[in-house]
Parts: C-alpha cells; structure tokens; sequence
C-alpha cells in the first residue's frame, strides 16, 4: 500500500505542469504576437542596404573606434536624408551596414553618406594655369581652366556647428549652405577673413577657398563692406555655387554631420523593390497555408483522432514560433521567412516518432504481458522511447542552424536564426502540447471503446507491407555503397566539368534584375545589354518574366545604360533588385562557406561520436557529405547559380540528412542493444557472428522507422514543393535544393550510411566481441554490452 501511495500523485501531477507550461506558452505567444509587429528585412518590404568598410588613411588607422565615429557620422548624414527609420549597425570592426527602407535609388544614397567629406577652408595664394607648379593647387570654379594655389587649412569641418540649405531670395543667386561655426572656430573664421580684406580688389588673395574632398565648391571674394584685420563676425559664412536644392540640402548634410574619420568604401549594396518584397511575403504565406493543409490532411488520414491533435498542435507551433521571433526582435527575411515555412514541415517529424512508437507499443499487448495496457499507457511508452530520437535529431538540425548565425552574413543569418527557433518551438509543440491533447483524448470514454478511431491500434499499410516481404537489405550492402558510389561520382563530375556558377556574393560584381512592362525574350534582351556596351555580362530570364543581369564591373551609369537600352524593347523598366558586392567580400563570404561547411561536419562528427560509436558517426556524416555534394553537383549539372540562399539551403540540407539518419541509428541502437543479449556467447565464440548480429538489427531498423520517414517526408515535400512553385524564383532554387536535400538524404541513410555501418563495424570484430556499453542511450542491463 505505501508503495501505490508514493507512487500516486505523480500520473496526476506530471500532466498538470504540462498543461500549465503549455497554456503559459500559448498565452505568452498570443500577447506578442498580438502586441508586437514583425520587423521585416529590406528584401520584404523594400529599400537600399548598403555596407561600408573602413579604410586606413595617411592620419588615422581604420579600428573599432575609427569605425565606431564613422558611425555617428553617418548616423547624422542619414538622419539628414530623411529616410523613415533608418537602421545603422557595425558589423565587426570595420564594416558599418546602413539599411534605408523605401530608398530605391541607391546611387544617391551612397554618394551622399559615403563620401569622406573633409571640409577645409584655405586661404588663397594666386591663381595659376594648370601645372604652375605650386604645391597645394586646386581647379577653380569662377575661372575654367585655372587653378587657385591655397594656403593650409584654417579651418575644418570640426569648427562647423550647423549648416543648413538656404533659399537667397534676395539676390536671386539660388541656392546656398549656410554655415555657423562653435567655439574657436568663430575667432579663426574672422582672422582669415580678416586678413583676406586687406588684399587688394581684384586680388586673389582677397578670396577664401572652401574645399569639400579636394574640390573647391566655392571661393568667394571678401565684399568691400568686410573691414581689414577685423573679417566678418559673428561666425556665420555661406558657401554659394549655383546649387540647386537637393544639392543644396545633400552639401548641408554632409557638412553638418562633420568629415568621416576615415574613408569608406561600399563593398556590398542591395536594393529590392517593394512590389518583389510584396510578392515574397504572399507566396510564402500562401506557401505555408498549402503545405501546413496538406500536411494536416496527411497526418488526419493516417493517426485519425491523434493527427487532428497533432495538427492543433501543429497550428500552435506556428503561434509560438512567430511570436518568439517577433519577440527576440528577429528580422524576418526572404530565406529567413523560407526557413520558418520549412520548419512547418519538420515540425511533424517529432509527432510522427512519437505515434509511430505508440503504434509499436499498442501491437506488443497479446505478445508481451508487461506491455502497457489501454491507450495512454502505449502513449506514454511511445513518448518515453521516442524522447532520445527527437533530441538527437532536432540537435543535430540545431548545430547546422547555429552554424549558418555564427558564420553567415547577411539575409543567410536570418535563415538561421527562423530555423533555429523552429526547431526549438516544434519540441515543445510535440513533447508538451500534443502530449497533453492526447492524454487528455485518450481518457474519454468513446476514444477508450474505439481505439481504431484514436489512431492507435492500426499498424498502417506500409508497416504490414514491410512486415509481410520482410527485405534484408543489408544482404547487399556493398551494392547499395557500389550505386552510392556511381551517384557521387557523377555529382563530381558534374562539378569538374559544367563547375559551378557562383553567385556575385561569392565572387564579387553586381547582379540587377530588370522588370519591364512588355515580355522581353532572352536574346533580345541579350542583344540589347551588348549594343549598350556589356556583351560578357550574363543575361536570363527569370521565372517572372523580369531580365536579370550579372557583370563582375558595373557602375550605376551603366545600371541606367542597360535599363534604356532595354526600354527599347520592353517598355517601362524598373530596377527589382539591385545586388553589389566587392571583390574583398566576396572572397570573405567564399572563405565563409567553406568555413561554415567544415565545421558542420566536424560538429556532427563529435556529437555523433559521443551520441554513438565512432564508426556510426562516420558513416552517418559521410552519408550527410554525399548529400551536400549530389546536391552542389545537381546544381552544377543545371547551371543555377550557388548563391547564399543555396548556402543556406545546403546548410539545411546538413541538418536533415543527419536528422533522417539519427533516427535510424537511434532504432538500431535500441534494437541490438535487445538482440545482444542472446547473441553475445555466439559472438565470443565465432567470428563475424557479431557482424551478421548488427546487419540484421539494421534491417530490423530500417523496415521499423521506414513508416516514420515516409511520413515526416511528405510533411517536407508538401510544404517545399507549395514554396517551389509558389515561391517565384527567388524562392524556385531554394526549394529546389531542399527537394533535392531531402530525397537525397531519405536515400543516403538506407543506400549509404547504413550500410557503411554494418562494414565499418565489420572490419572490427574483436571491438564488437567486446561490446562497450551504448553510450547516450538507456541504461542496458547488467553484462548486456551492445555493439553501438
């Protein structure tokens, strides 16, 4: 009796924190999503970003700090602008990012905040023709084809306190910047003046030259009213030039924010149009809504009472993964909103292990006397069993996630943080929430007399195909590694001979994507982009219909050249999309994938290791590199260009294959770990016995989760195949590699990584003689080793 006593409140108390923590999760998720508005990438709602790097100069050395005051400079040269919410961050030590949304001309952008504007004003000398050999000799802007020879500086933009675009109403002379210095600067500003009044009329010297970045933008002459010695008081000047009025107020910004410590160069630049960005957050959410519903229908179709839960859960999932991403402040962009749709898909994964256990449990009954009798007693074996696969597989999604944050730039780090999110909200979505719908189902009264209704006591059709044929795969192992082989040399070759187009992220240049009113086929535009003097720039069509043009050296003259030339034959053009990157970033961002690459297999290699036997680890992430190369190599053999948004569909790709195979390896643990017991004497006592003993626990393992991976499949697929061809193309080559990722990776486990298991593990008999305990797993009984 005290022992049913002790053992009491917990059935009831375990099912309550549950439902606490789960309405807790959902209260907390419909307040910020309620309350909080996302906050969208420029490739979602359109604009200009633009990132600088520092350079050093002759007088300053481009650091942190340095970057750090050119930050405020710009800060006040874009405040200047009137751009609506601006955002200006470093990055690093010596890159700025500046984000201006609704700025679809970035040409003038850039020249306004990223000029070094080193304000001086000189004293003048003379004048002199071109080549009068003095040493500080500038063009002069009265005089055309004279220059003015200038003292050092007397002041500079640091004694400037305000400067402001002034209309001259009086005089007519247009435009002018208005200028009051602080400080010393008023008292220097009178003694130059002052002295310049002195000089004769008509005489150079009566001039002060006001020189912006090595030109001079105004040289005026002293009028006769300023007296000698005294200059003009006050502090106050105005610099005159037949300005007009945006040039008038982007000289009193530039001046007003003070000269850049040190110069800057834009080394990447993207603008999108705010109809693109429109039609990205449409597809994915349309995109969403279809694949979310397919998947739905699936689950219901296949667990009934169980996929409805799961499906609530599943609509839930979405809640609180939306609202942990506006929460943390995330900016949502277009491969970021990618990976949140995809990660509806992988949400299922969880639920599918679970129900697939629960099924295994309910069928053990008549054989098995200590099997768990009813239905939650199954349900809570299956969430008990399935608990070490969805951890093992979900970190391993979580290390590709954490690595794409840590080593991605741009809108690829987006995409790891959604992911990221995703995975952690789809655990408590199927752990937490789905645990307590189902618990609370199963104890009705109507689900207890039907359990076919619950989801529970069917097996599915695939099961009893499977149970019926009973295929040994393992039997032709080196087969299957033999067709793993051919595959992978075909997706080398593919990348030795057709390579691999390398988007302008990679290897610096420009790529604009045109929209024109009219169709414009291929050639024409082709024909159209050379007559305008670019005949090696690349030219496509993309889905939409819009031209897009790649050059390694385009300037924004000639982005407008090409843009008439094409209004020729399509009508209106407006520039889409705008991408610019430098030479030095693009080498930084290949350096970068390869990094990202590397250390993805490095990590999945060490916590398989420890999660597994080293020879199970190797096979799994050996499997995980074939699939990243038959993807690279598919891309290769197309001709679509790998670009960070691949990268971030490649990286995704890392995280699923090894999920798939995780959760094969987990089942195979599980089920050696039962059968050894019975065969460890014949594996002391003849050699091989040991091999044949995992051979056929993998079979076992394979035909026991081939149900789940079929399943958590066409979760997958519904959603990727809506983003394919709802996605456009800016999402098509995205979708397109995560189709490929994730058939290649349901292969590879059963083709490759399996497989390559059973032989690694074969060339080590005397290890498998041995049987270490698992390591990561449950406990195993005393002397009951097991080979992983």
């Amino acid at each position: 009796m005290s022992s049913r006593k002790s053992r009491t409140p917990r059935p009831r108390r375990a099912p309550l924190w549950r439902a606490l923590f789960a309405l807790a999760a959902v209260a907390a998720s419909l307040y910020f999503a309620l309350t909080t508005p996302p906050r969208l990438g420029l490739d979602l709602r359109g604009g200009t970003q633009i990132v600088l790097e520092t350079r050093s100069g002759p007088a300053a050395r481009a650091d942190a700090a340095a970057t750090d005051r050119a930050l405020e400079v710009l800060r006040q040269r874009v405040d200047a602008l009137g751009v609506a919410e601006p955002s200006l961050a470093r990055s690093g030590e010596r890159r700025i990012v500046v984000e201006l949304p609704g700025v679809q001309d970035p040409r003038k952008a850039a020249e306004v905040i990223g000029r070094t504007a080193q304000l001086t004003f000189h004293p003048v000398l003379a004048t002199s023709a071109p080549g009068g050999g003095a040493a500080r000799t500038l063009p002069d802007p009265d005089a055309p084809g004279h220059q003015l020879r200038l003292r050092p500086p007397a002041l500079t933009g640091k004694d400037v306190e305000d400067a402001r675009a002034v209309l001259d109403t009086q005089s007519g002379g247009g435009w002018t910047v208005a200028l009051s210095f602080r400080g010393g600067g008023e008292k220097s500003w009178a003694r130059v003046t002052g002295e310049a009044a002195c000089a004769a009329p008509g005489d150079a010297a009566r001039r002060v030259a006001i020189v912006l970045d090595d030109r001079v933008v105004s040289a005026p002459a002293m009028q006769q009213s300023v007296p000698c010695r005294t200059g003009i008081q006050g502090g106050s000047a105005q610099i005159t030039g037949g300005f007009g009025d945006a040039e008038a107020r982007d000289l009193a910004a530039l001046v007003k924010g003070g000269a850049l410590p040190v110069p800057v160069e834009v080394v990447e630049q993207r603008t999108v149009g705010p109809t693109l960005g429109a039609e990205a957050i449409r597809a994915s959410a349309a995109a969403a809504v279809i694949g979310l519903v397919c998947t739905a229908v699936f689950v219901i179709a296949v667990y009934r009472l169980l996929g409805v839960l799961a499906t609530v859960a599943l609509a839930l999932y979405g809640l609180i993964s939306y609202a942990a991403l506006v929460a943390l402040g995330a900016t949502l962009t277009l491969p970021g909103l990618a990976g949140f749709v995809l990660a509806i898909g992988m949400a299922v994964d969880a639920n599918v292990l679970v129900f697939e256990r629960t099924r295994e449990e309910y069928a053990r009954r008549p054989a098995d006397p200590a099997a768990p009798s009813g239905l939650r007693g199954p349900l809570h074996k299956g969430f008990g069993k399935a608990w070490s696969a969805v951890v093992d597989s979900n970190v391993t999604t979580l290390l590709a996630a954490g690595l794409l944050f840590f080593f991605a730039t741009g809108p690829v780090k987006g995409f790891g943080v959604t992911l990221s999110v995703g995975v952690v909200a789809s655990m408590v979505s199927a752990l937490v929430i789905t645990r307590v719908l189902a618990e609370r189902a199963l104890r009705l009264r109507g689900v207890r007399r039907r359990p076919r209704l619950a989801g529970v006591a069917s097996s599915g059709r695939v099961r009893a195909f499977l149970a019926r044929r009973g295929p040994r795969l393992m039997r032709r192992r080196r087969t299957w590694l033999a067709v793993s082989g051919a595959l992978l040399a075909l997706a080398v070759t593919g990348i030795g001979v057709r390579g691999l187009q390398l988007g302008v992220e990679f290897t610096g240049g420009r790529l604009v994507e045109y929209g024109t009113s009219r169709p414009v086929d291929a050639e024409r535009a082709r024909a159209a982009v050379g007559d305008a003097g670019f005949p090696r720039a690349v030219v496509q069509k993309a889905d939409n219909g819009d031209v897009v043009v790649r050059s390694g050296d385009l300037s924004d003259r000639d982005q407008q050249r090409i843009r008439t030339a094409l209004e020729a034959h399509g009508g209106t053009v407006t520039v889409e999309r705008d991408e610019r990157i430098g030479p030095s970033l693009g080498s930084e961002l290949r350096d970068k994938a390869l990094l990202a690459l590397g250390a993805a297999v490095a990590a999945q290699l060490l916590y398989l290791s420890v999660r597994f036997r080293w020879t199970f680890a190797t096979a799994a992430v050996a499997a995980m590199v074939q699939d990243v190369l038959l993807v690279t190599g598919l891309f290769a053999w197309l001709g679509r260009p790998a670009d960070s948004v691949f990268l971030a569909a490649l990286l995704t790709v890392v995280g699923y294959s090894v999920n798939d195979t995780v959760v094969v390896f987990d089942r195979i643990r599980e089920t050696h770990r039962i059968r050894e017991t019975h065969r460890i004497r014949e594996t002391h006592r003849r050699a091989g016995a040991g091999r044949a003993s995992l051979a056929s626990a993998v079979d076992s393992a394979i035909l026991q989760t081939v149900p789940r991976t079929l399943n958590t499949g066409m979760g997958v697929l519904f959603v990727l195949t809506a983003l394919a061809v709802l996605g456009g193309d800016s999402l098509a080559d995205f979708s397109l590699a995560l189709l490929a990722g994730v058939l290649f990776g349901i292969a590879s486990t059963v083709l490759t990584a399996a497989p390559l298991a059973v032989v690694l593990e074969g060339r080590r008999p005397a290890a498998a003689a041995a049987s270490p305990a698992p390591r990561g797993g449950a406990k195993a009984g005393r002397g009951s080793g097991a080979v992983v």
